[in-house]
């Protein structure tokens, strides 16, 4: 750090006035902030802390004994962090005389309260084959598709939701396919067919003509 600062005082000498008077100002304000960072309740050096400028990507970690050093300027807010342990922050003075600045940080432990575990004692195999057999598992999107696929959930389905716009286009260009297939002459009568009576006797059976409130 004095070396540091050697060489910027002789590289000033052959800058302006202004120049080395806003220089001065800086170098001013520049502080070597050091020190140790412990547990409150052991005092033990505590490694691994991280120690950022607040409002600046910059920072440093402490050692295996909980030392650091960073440079810093007179005013920042300096912010340590550590899993399991409160976050803490520090203020450089900025009316300190010098260019260093060493603290002690104490870390004080994070309490965290876990949700309550209540402990059973273990089934029976006769408990545990009833509870097994008796658990309702939710059906999976797999399932469900299998249920929406089932022939009779689908003919419910057709007789009550209307049809899409695709849907009406087909049914009317076939109707007017048909027309035009027998266009000039009688189209046959499916009061003689017996494939229409076979399909209108299943539709009986089922029920489809029953009245519907």
């Amino acid at each position: 750090m004095k070396k540091f600062l050697l060489y910027i005082f002789i590289a000033i000498c052959f800058l302006p006035t202004d120049a080395r008077a806003q220089f001065e100002t800086f170098k001013d304000s520049v502080v070597q902030l050091y020190g140790v960072v412990m547990t409150a309740d052991s005092l033990q050096g505590l490694p691994a802390v991280t120690v950022l400028v607040k409002g600046q990507n910059r920072g440093t970690v402490t050692n295996n004994q909980g030392v650091f050093s960073i440079v810093v300027l007179k005013g920042d807010e300096i912010d340590f962090s550590s899993i399991g342990y409160k976050p803490k922050s520090v203020v450089v003075p900025r009316e300190i005389e010098g260019n260093e600045y060493s603290v002690i940080q104490l870390m004080v432990t994070d309490t965290v309260y876990l949700a309550a575990t209540v402990i059973k004692s273990r089934p029976r195999r006769e408990q545990f084959e009833r509870d097994f057999l008796n658990t309702q598992v939710p059906a999976d999107n797999l399932e469900i598709a299998r249920q929406n696929n089932d022939e009779a959930k689908r003919k419910i389905l057709m007789s009550y939701l209307p049809r899409d716009g695709q849907e009406a286009q087909r049914a009317y260009f076939n109707k007017q396919a048909n027309k035009t297939y027998y266009a000039g002459q009688n189209a046959p009568m499916n009061i003689l067919n017996p494939f229409a009576w076979n399909e209108f006797i299943k539709a009986w059976k089922r029920g489809d003509f029953k009245s519907k409130k």
